[in-house]
């Protein structure tokens, strides 16, 4: 029986254990979207445990949603980017980009062209977003055009391309959580009638050209992407109705051998092995606010290759140390989630003794 121990050779990566760290939004990069300066520093403390995803990434100016949010498509970011790859590979990590375009959930106050949101159609997500003014309602979106899709699969390439001129070893498409990916999948969330609405197939094929187009810019092996079926955030409401377009959208994505495929677990463990099975490659699992005795399960079980920690991995550095030994965790300081760009909450938490 694989455990959570085992090593595993993934897309020419090679892993000591099966622990990866799941993209965490921290909002401290600079106006322009550069990492903050202590991003590096952040990400290295965390090498040991193995897979780094990153905290959501925009490919492009439409694609920001949230203040302080980096980017990985101009020279500065790149150049931030790769300070942060250089120091988790002197760790011994690997570090996946996450490319986040989060489409309908933004406010203009926030992007650098201060421009109307765009999303697949002409709905609001109904939620708020924190601005340098306080929280204000996301507006109504505008509908991509159809042209503007496909630029908007363009963006989501030359970002890739960045990444890897960055030094990552690859990116992960954030198809969840109620972001742009996500709200093409989503019927209350697509009413489009071209070749990007409508039918199970239409809604998925802007999530599998993305794929597609990233695998052509950097190689499946450095291709990744994330999905969260059934999950509402964002107002998006899919329950089981989807459960059909999910199962095809996994064996398309299966067919381009991509490096992983990463699923935000809240449905049954039937319909993960479902998506297992439809994919056929190397699968990590996140499943939210999973509780320490329940670490390794998932592999032990053989659902998943690798499992995805947040906040536990946020708030020790050395989580593998920790699990190891069965030393106490650390508390998350969930009051500086999100805050400043200093390093309480981000850099500042203890590590102890190597074992």
């Amino acid at each position: 029986m694989t455990d959570l121990w085992s090593p595993i050779t993934f897309a020419g990566n090679t892993l000591p254990h099966r622990l990866a760290m799941a993209p965490m939004t921290r909002s401290r990069a600079k106006p322009d979207g550069t990492p903050g300066d202590l991003a590096a520093e952040y990400y290295a403390q965390r090498a040991s445990i193995g897979l780094l995803i990153t905290e959501g990434t925009q490919p492009s100016e439409d694609g920001q949603g949230y203040l302080a949010t980096p980017g990985i498509y101009t020279d500065a970011h790149v150049a931030g980017w790769r300070k942060v790859a250089d120091a988790v590979h002197a760790g011994g990590g690997r570090l996946f980009i996450q490319l986040m375009h989060v489409g309908r959930r933004s406010h203009p106050d926030n992007t650098p062209h201060h421009r109307q949101p765009v999303a697949p159609s002409a709905l609001s997500a109904g939620d708020e977003m924190f601005t340098m003014t306080g929280m204000q309602p996301v507006p109504v979106p505008r509908a991509l055009e159809t042209p503007e899709v496909r630029q908007t699969i363009a963006a989501f390439a030359h970002a890739a391309k960045r990444a890897v001129e960055a030094g990552a070893d690859g990116v992960e498409i954030h198809g969840a959580n109620g972001y742009l990916v996500h709200q093409f999948l989503a019927p209350n969330a697509n009413r489009r009638t071209d070749e990007y609405g409508g039918s199970m197939e239409n809604r998925a094929r802007f999530a599998i050209e993305v794929a597609r187009a990233v695998d052509e810019a950097i190689g499946p092996d450095k291709t990744a992407i994330r999905l969260s079926p059934g999950v509402p955030t964002g107002g998006i409401a899919e329950g089981e109705g989807n459960d059909d377009l999910y199962r095809y959208l996994a064996a398309e994505l299966g067919k381009m051998d991509l490096a992983y495929l990463h699923v935000l677990h809240v449905r049954s463990d039937a319909f993960l092995q479902e998506i297992r099975g439809a994919f056929g490659g190397t699968l990590v699992v996140n499943r939210p606010a999973r509780p320490r005795d329940q670490i390794g399960a998932d592999v032990a079980a053989g659902r998943a290759d690798i499992e995805a920690l947040g906040a536990m991995a946020l708030a020790n550095p050395d989580l593998v140390n920790r699990l190891k030994t069965g030393a106490p965790l650390n508390e998350p300081n969930r009051a500086f989630f999100y805050a400043g760009g200093g390093a309480e909450g981000y850099t500042d938490y203890p590590v102890i003794a190597a074992a």
